[in-house]
């Protein structure tokens, strides 16, 4: 967070336990005012009970909330749900059946925006793209129409921050995809400071301006999603933030000697057993007379590109993508190198196996 920059919600120290179960532990996180946040993380790890607590259904054991500067919650100030001006919207879009899509729009409006609903549904309809639907029931329209509805009701409501609680998790594939390019759009059109909750990776990095990743009820990094892929602090959050290729290595004064040659470590590490990884995309089969000698052991064909499974010469097992078909015989000889990428060099932690095989994340599907 910068001078320049206002947050429009600033949590600190936010503490909640449910029983002896310790769900958030001393939680800091800003939302800078127009900006989309996500929270990235498992399930189980606190990502909703921030959100009730953001959105007052919960009260923290410990710490504080401020919205555009006003103490909502904290000591002995806890402000009531209807009164902090959060807009919320859940997974399932949660329209009332047995209203029109305008009335559901209209419902969250103040009694003077009221006296202009029509124009007001007339106007929130043109922005998520749903012209000529007011009269419709939600069973008559697809659930992407419903979640762009259930968009429409929270920011017809005029709220300060909208929080979005795995809002596409029950779309399609195909379907979530377009939704929510489509709405983190609106939300950019529109201004709206948002916080956004999930735990699809490809969701935290693509729409976000910031994500936050939180583990065991921490936030244990935050930043640009770039900045999450390309240099995570730790090896549990590189793990987490995208596909893995892990090779055991042994880390002298910022390089890692590993079966693919001596590599430049990205970040600082300590001398000793270490653990180096790389992104699938990082690696490449080589052309002849370079690269590291491997062995095919399998490929898996995805359409796009082919993920080629290796062993290396010293028993090593890495994946890497090839574009498009490649067709090769189980045994193959190959070599695999390190491509060159924007941000040079490899990821390399401290082995907590103290230098053993450690297991390696599947990079294709």
């Amino acid at each position: 967070m910068t001078d320049t920059v206002a947050a429009a919600v600033a949590a600190r120290g936010i503490s909640k336990s449910f029983g002896d179960r310790q769900v958030l532990s001393g939680v800091d996180l800003d939302l800078p005012e127009g900006t989309i946040t996500a929270v990235l993380g498992p399930s189980g790890c606190g990502k909703t009970t921030l959100l009730r607590i953001l959105a007052g259904f919960e009260t923290p054991d410990a710490g504080t909330v401020r919205i555009a500067g006003e103490l909502v919650a904290g000591g002995t100030t806890t402000v009531p749900v209807h009164r902090r001006r959060v807009g919320l919207m859940p997974q399932e879009g949660a329209l009332f059946p047995h209203l029109s899509v305008a009335e559901n729009i209209a419902f969250g409006m103040d009694r003077a925006t009221r006296r202009e609903a029509r124009a007001r549904v007339a106007h929130w309809l043109s922005v998520v793209g749903l012209d000529g639907l007011a009269d419709a029931r939600p069973h008559e329209i697809s659930g992407g129409q419903q979640q762009r509805v259930a968009l429409a009701r929270a920011l017809a409501a005029r709220p300060r921050v909208l929080l979005l609680d795995e809002p596409f998790a029950a779309l399609d594939a195909g379907l979530r995809v377009r939704v929510r390019e489509d709405i983190a759009a609106i939300l950019r059109e529109a201004g709206t400071t948002a916080l956004l909750v999930t735990h699809d990776q490809s969701e935290a990095l693509s729409l976000p301006d910031s994500v936050a990743l939180l583990i065991d009820g921490t936030i244990a990094q935050h930043g640009t999603p770039a900045d999450l892929y390309a240099r995570p602090t730790s090896l549990a959050n590189a793990r987490f933030i995208g596909a893995t290729v892990e090779l055991a290595g042994t880390a002298s004064s910022g390089t890692v000697h590993t079966a693919l040659g001596t590599l430049q470590a990205r970040l600082p590490v300590a001398d000793g057993p270490a653990v180096v990884v790389l992104r699938p995309e990082q690696l490449r089969l080589g052309v002849a007379g370079s690269g590291a000698p491997a062995r095919v052991t399998v490929c898996r064909f995805y359409g796009a590109d082919t993920v080629v499974h290796v062993e290396l010469a010293d028993g090593s097992a890495v994946q890497l993508r090839s574009p498009g078909e490649t067709i090769l015989a189980e045994g193959s000889a190959v070599t695999v190198e390190v491509a060159g990428s924007d941000v040079p060099g490899v990821l390399a932690y401290p082995s907590p196996t103290g230098g053993q095989r450690v297991a390696l994340s599947e990079a294709g599907g």
